[in-house]
């Protein structure tokens, strides 16, 4: 007897104030895009989650592979394919996000330098044909109840770091002002290694993200502060207040490693 096919959370949308918001069969939120103008990123955490640019050397900035773990609204997907002009992945595990990013986000065919994938993260990450392919990594899977990470556990992190080229760059979203907060930030930071995970403060929403690096060389900085600049001036991010946030695991998480 065949099995029933998944019932997958409808995607709906909502228009307030010329932006319009992708839901999942509930009011939260899963992404956002400003209607007159659908390459800005209006979200402030979907702002942050660019923040990996920082550890970015300027010569590199959009060269390689970016890939999206839980498509939203396709933001970061827009912005790392159109704005970065980067070879881009981006897998989602629910085909109704998939079909409403196409038809209500602007997010454009597969080409040359886009795929999407209609695909489970956790089994993406964990191909062997993945290793070591990916230079820019965001992480952001939530389910339609917004209630935490569906992915989470050290195995998980493992697999991200796994799939990063050596010089290689995650950004991740958690809710910072939850107890789950320290939790994962220590299971990242058992797969990347303290020296190389960084947060933001978080945004008023309550979300914070967490950088993780794979064998990157912290800059001085006169160099970071150079580089949120060029960002500023390229991109229109606001990546001098960025900086400004950045700063280290807390004392406790560190001790608990």
């Amino acid at each position: 007897m065949k099995s029933k096919p998944k019932a997958w959370a409808p995607a709906t949308l909502s228009e307030y104030d010329g932006v319009r918001f992708l839901h999942l069969d509930s009011i939260w939120v899963q992404g956002a895009m400003r209607i007159r103008k659908p390459d800005q990123l209006e979200l402030e955490y979907v702002q942050r989650m660019c923040a990996w640019m920082l550890w970015c050397d300027e010569a590199a900035l959009g060269q390689g592979h970016g890939v999206q773990l839980g498509l939203g609204a396709a933001a970061l997907t827009r912005f790392t394919h159109g704005a970065l002009k980067m070879r881009t992945t981006a897998v989602e595990l629910n085909p109704q996000v998939i079909a409403a990013c196409r038809q209500w986000f602007r997010l454009p065919a597969d080409d040359a330098r886009l795929t999407v994938l209609n695909q489970d993260a956790e089994v993406w990450v964990n191909d062997d044909a993945n290793l070591q392919t990916v230079d820019v990594l965001n992480v952001d899977l939530y389910d339609h109840e917004a209630a935490g990470p569906v992915l989470d556990d050290d195995a998980f992190y493992a697999a991200c770091r796994g799939v990063l080229a050596h010089g290689g760059l995650m950004t991740v979203n958690l809710f910072g002002r939850s107890a789950s907060f320290a939790r994962s930030a220590l299971r990242i930071a058992r797969a990347f290694g303290s020296d190389q995970v960084w947060s933001l403060t978080p945004t008023k929403e309550g979300n914070t993200v967490v950088v993780a690096a794979r064998g990157v060389q912290v800059p001085h900085r006169e160099v970071l502060e150079q580089r949120a600049a060029t960002i500023e001036s390229r991109f229109k991010l606001p990546a001098r207040q960025w900086l400004r946030l950045v700063k280290p695991l807390p004392t406790s998480i560190l001790q608990a490693l």
